[in-house]
């Protein structure tokens, strides 16, 4: 941080601006604008490449910034095409009077490399083959227990026993237990034991 001659209102905001910047570095800028001069006064992890002393542009902002606490979040681009998110909030001295404007800037790059990436992944995958899987039962049970999850929402460690009653009925409907260690599978799947999964099998086929 380059240190010119700083207004006096800003050794109480330093050690916040800071902070920020040092919690989320590299991916925060954090910038205090003065009001009066509009000039940036203190400038922390500054990718943008602004200096202390440019001017702050605080004519580009809604004529209202001043008076308003908090402005945002807002979207802004570096003119390297970078994407950020920013809010800004106005900064008083001790008698309350309106001096400055702290800005934070988060650079959501490296977010949106990693939402693109979990999207891919997540992209829908071909058919599974048959030829490989016709005789998977195990496959085919852990297959059909996942899919009703997700279809209804389930989570496997909050499966209520209707939950668990409805599954293994959707085995049995699809002759998934005629294999005779169907209902060991079937039970490390639930996350029940094998008299359990006997149980509510012998409760669907009453």
């Amino acid at each position: 941080m380059a240190k010119p001659t700083s207004p006096g209102w800003l050794t109480a905001y330093a050690p916040i601006a800071e902070a920020i910047a040092r919690l989320f570095h590299p991916y925060a800028e954090v910038a205090v604008h003065d009001l009066a001069s509009d000039r940036i006064v203190a400038l922390w992890n500054p990718f943008s490449k602004r200096k202390v002393g440019d001017p702050a542009l605080l004519s580009e902002l809604p004529a209202d910034i001043r008076e308003r606490g908090v402005f945002g979040p807002y979207a802004k681009v570096l003119p390297d095409g970078r994407n950020l998110t920013s809010v800004s909030a106005v900064l008083v001295d001790e008698k309350g009077a309106r001096r400055g404007l702290m800005c934070v800037n988060f650079d959501r790059s490296p977010l949106e490399g990693v939402a693109e990436l979990m999207t891919r992944f997540a992209a829908p995958v071909a058919p599974r083959p048959p030829e490989l899987f016709s005789r998977d039962w195990r496959e085919e049970i852990a297959l059909v227990i996942d899919e009703a999850c997700r279809a209804r929402h389930l989570r496997r460690d909050r499966l209520t026993r209707p939950d668990r009653l409805a599954l293994v009925k959707l085995l049995n409907d699809k002759g998934l237990f005629a294999t005779r260690q169907a209902a060991n599978h079937a039970a490390l799947a639930l996350g029940v034991s094998r008299a359990t999964i006997y149980s509510l099998l012998k409760e669907v086929t009453a």
